[in-house]
């Protein structure tokens, strides 16, 4: 299983912008990535090949499994307001294993108002739980965002060792 671990890459959207905190956490952690353009999600992975697990060519599993990734409490709120039919279409064709991941914010933050749009915050927090319920979509917060690169690499590897049991 160590091995099979080992061969992860991490699949980062072509259109993904300001990951650098991500990126330089698997660099440091000697995590593989590269970016690939994802239908759906901001990160994804793969296997590599490797004839010793059995695993003749690369697998790919950007249509199984997918963290989508904001980065902040405003720019979630922009997705569930002006960009909500685009954001929603998103969700409603995304793979069936995804969560949502909002950096620098939590869920406090959104019951008290303590950010910076128009959201009235009984349905910014209102629009978090429906979307969750409709479209089978988990929410974390990660207030600090450097712990965001040891999030996506532990989804993906549970997701793998439970595949696997």
């Amino acid at each position: 299983m160590k091995e099979l671990i080992s061969s992860i890459v991490i699949l980062i959207d072509t259109r993904e912008k300001s990951f650098s905190h991500i990126t330089d956490y698997f660099d440091r952690k000697d995590i593989k990535y590269k970016k690939k353009a994802l239908a759906y999600g901001d990160y994804s992975f793969m296997l590599e090949q490797n004839e010793k697990l059995s695993i003749p060519r690369p697998l790919y599993f950007d249509k199984k499994i997918v963290v989508e990734r904001k980065g902040s409490l405003e720019e979630i709120s922009g997705n569930l307001t002006n960009g909500r039919d685009r954001f929603e279409k998103e969700l409603c064709l995304a793979p069936e294993n995804k969560v949502l991941l909002i950096e620098n914010g939590s869920y406090a933050d959104i019951a008290s108002g303590n950010y910076d749009t128009q959201y009235n915050k009984k349905s910014f927090w209102a629009s978090l739980h429906s979307i969750w319920f409709k479209y089978n979509i988990p929410i974390f917060f990660m207030p600090d965002n450097k712990y965001s690169g040891l999030f996506i690499r532990g989804y993906f590897e549970y997701y793998l060792k439970n595949l696997f049991k």
